[in-house]
């Protein structure tokens, strides 16, 4: 499971054997959410955030913050998602403390 962000606590992360559509789990606690790039020409045309069947969703500010950061950082997920997945690189873990804003 390599994981590739924290952000205000929220661990962002893929599983080893992930799958298309490029995706990332976001966990908090108990909570647990993905989102799903759909890329379009080399463009990402959609962020979808989804339940994880067993999990409770991320609810709330926890919910608004992995949007925000999703916002900001999907381009650096996608590559991430290639690094490891395409190319079998390793990626390096970030850890961001500041709200995003």
């Amino acid at each position: 499971m390599p994981k590739i962000f924290e952000y205000l606590g929220i661990l962002i992360f893929f599983y080893s054997n992930e799958h298309e559509p490029i995706h990332v789990h976001a966990k908090k606690g108990e909570f647990e959410s993905k989102a799903e790039f759909f890329i379009i020409n080399g463009v990402i045309s959609e962020i979808k955030i989804t339940a994880i069947k067993g999990s409770k969703p991320l609810i709330g500010k926890d919910l608004k913050d992995f949007e925000v950061f999703l916002e900001n950082y999907s381009d650096k997920i996608v590559e991430k998602w290639i690094n490891y997945f395409v190319y079998h690189k390793d990626v390096k873990f970030e850890k961001i403390t500041k709200r995003i804003k």
